[in-house]
């Protein structure tokens, strides 16, 4: 075998497996989305006006952000949803910051009926981000308030 034939084919053998390195890079250097800065408000009704629960939160992934699906639920409840539960609860409206950012905003009315039924003490929020590469982030425990009245 020539050299020159030798060389061509060490050369093809790293550009190969150079590709195939870079291929499996991108592959997996995929990141699952983040949500971060969960904050969740509990305005009580008075005076005639309704209250509401607010939650916001950014959700940041390298392809984009397609969407927060949000649910609150009292800590006395026992209850603990999963992953799976919040795929069919309400989504959170969504303004992007970048093209990998996004700030995340649910907000819920409650009336006074409403609140009057209402547990008091503690609360949780769970969410759910889905990237537009359909990644997931589940957050169990994304934020925590309190409702007193």
């Amino acid at each position: 075998m020539s050299k020159r034939v030798l060389v061509s084919s060490i050369v093809g053998v790293v550009v190969l497996g150079g590709v195939a390195a870079g291929g499996l890079a991108m592959a997996y250097g995929a990141t699952e989305p983040t949500v971060a800065n969960g904050s969740a408000r509990y305005v009580a009704p008075s005076d005639g006006s309704a209250g509401a629960l607010t939650f916001t939160a950014d959700v940041s992934d390298d392809s984009g952000v397609r969407g927060l699906k949000v649910i609150a639920w009292p800590v006395s409840s026992k209850l603990d949803p999963t992953e799976d539960d919040l795929r069919d609860v309400e989504s959170a409206v969504c303004r992007s910051v970048s093209a990998e950012k996004a700030r995340c905003t649910y907000t819920v009315k409650v009336t006074a009926a409403e609140a009057a039924e209402l547990p008091r003490g503690s609360w949780h929020v769970s969410a759910l981000a889905t990237a537009k590469d359909g990644g997931t982030a589940f957050v169990s425990r994304a934020a925590v308030f309190d409702v007193t009245r």
